[in-house]
């Protein structure tokens, strides 16, 4: 998928706030606010289950990976989410 075009498509989920589970988020992390090298994409089925969570690293800035963006958005919608929320700008790793 167009790195363009996933990133649009993930925007745009993440626009229409929580509408029921199953939930998707996101967080990006980075050595610096202006990198983000790690994405963890979370998962929660229902409320109150445990949430599974999967990590991707690049060496590069994650949100501008074609094939990072094309996996999430793949795995939304694998998972049927009803909700994506997403962290706004990257936390530092420490």
């Amino acid at each position: 998928m167009n790195l363009d075009k996933a990133k649009k498509r993930i925007e745009k989920l993440v626009k229409k706030g929580f509408k029921g589970y199953p939930l998707v988020s996101l967080a990006y992390f980075g050595e610096t606010k202006d990198t983000a090298t790690e994405v963890v994409v979370t998962f929660t089925l229902e409320e109150g289950a445990e949430p599974q969570a999967q990590k991707f690293v690049s060496k590069s800035d994650a949100r501008e990976d074609e094939t990072i963006q094309s996996v999430l958005v793949k795995t939304i919608e694998r998972t049927n989410a009803s909700s994506v929320a997403q962290v706004d700008g990257v936390s530092i790793i420490k």
